[in-house]
């Protein structure tokens, strides 16, 4: 029988105040047990694969009752019953981090544990820890490309590590420099031809440099307006960005979150085929936008 195959959501682990790569990935193989609403939070089966190629951390992100009630048969009486569970599982969201891109690939379970759901609890399990998706280019260019015009621009970005995009470098260097943990960016034109901005064509021009169908070099692309730099920096996942427009004459959202990267495989992978599919993926990734360490 075939495995069932779900979807894995591919993001970055953004380390806040004194967390290290090496302080999270302990904290990652000893979790604590987190009481949260009337649930009970763990992470289980962690498996520390750093001495594998890809280098991973393997777990499950555990959602239980600590009451839980299941339905029994008792034979005797050949009837259905209801039965004590103690530290029933309700959901469980396979994920794997890869250091060298900071990145965290888990699994969107239905009713469960949901795509927006997984980065909270991971967070609150792990302190110090934020958990960002990492955008879709194309699909946000699609969006983008619907808007007639843009009349808001923010972002909250986080210090990168360990890749940075060239064309968000200087803000990269300038939160390194005043020593943030994080930087909020907004600008707002509500009249006129709203806000000027480059960000679609900065996003092609990537794509163009890292299409594997490029055979000759492409000029780079200058690097980006502080805001547009902002933005870029959270759709490769340190931080949240959002664009509002109009177009025919409503007002549109666009979040970074929205188009997250994904990608299918099993429900119940081997932890080391999971850590290669979701390695390649960043890899595929950091290629395509010009990433460096």
């Amino acid at each position: 029988m075939a495995k069932q195959r779900g979807r894995y959501y591919l993001s970055r682990v953004n380390k806040l105040g004194t967390l290290t790569q090496e302080t999270l990935i302990a904290e990652i193989l000893n979790a604590p047990v987190r009481n949260i609403g009337k649930y009970a939070w763990a992470i289980t089966d962690a498996k520390d694969g750093r001495n594998e190629s890809p280098s991973y951390i393997f777990g499950k992100l555990a959602k239980y009752s600590s009451e839980g009630h299941v339905t029994v048969v008792d034979p005797t009486r050949k009837s259905q019953v209801d039965s004590l569970a103690p530290n029933l599982l309700v959901a469980s969201s396979p994920f794997v981090y890869i250091p060298e891109f900071s990145g965290l690939a888990y699994l969107h379970v239905w009713n469960g544990i949901q795509e927006d759901l997984f980065p909270k609890r991971f967070a609150a399990l792990i302190d110090n820890s934020s958990v960002e998706a990492v955008a879709d280019y194309r699909a946000f260019i699609q969006k983008l490309g619907g808007l007639e015009r843009i009349t808001e621009m923010s972002a909250k970005v986080h210090p990168p590590n360990p890749l940075f995009g060239h064309l968000w470098a200087p803000l990269k260097d300038y939160i390194r420099k005043r020593n943030a943990e994080d930087v909020t960016i907004r600008e707002k034109k509500t009249t006129g031809d709203g806000l000027h901005t480059q960000l679609i064509g900065s996003m092609q021009s990537l794509l163009a440099q890292g299409s594997p169908n490029q055979t000759g070099p492409v000029a780079p692309a200058e690097q980006a307006d502080i805001t547009d730099a902002a933005v870029l920096m959270a759709a490769d996942g340190y931080g949240n960005g959002k664009i509002v427009g109009e177009q025919k004459g409503e007002e549109i959202v666009i979040r970074t979150s929205e188009t997250h990267k994904s990608f299918q495989f099993s429900k119940e992978p081997d932890p080391s085929e999971l850590a290669e599919a979701a390695a390649s993926h960043f890899k595929m990734i950091s290629d395509e936008r010009g990433m460096t360490h």
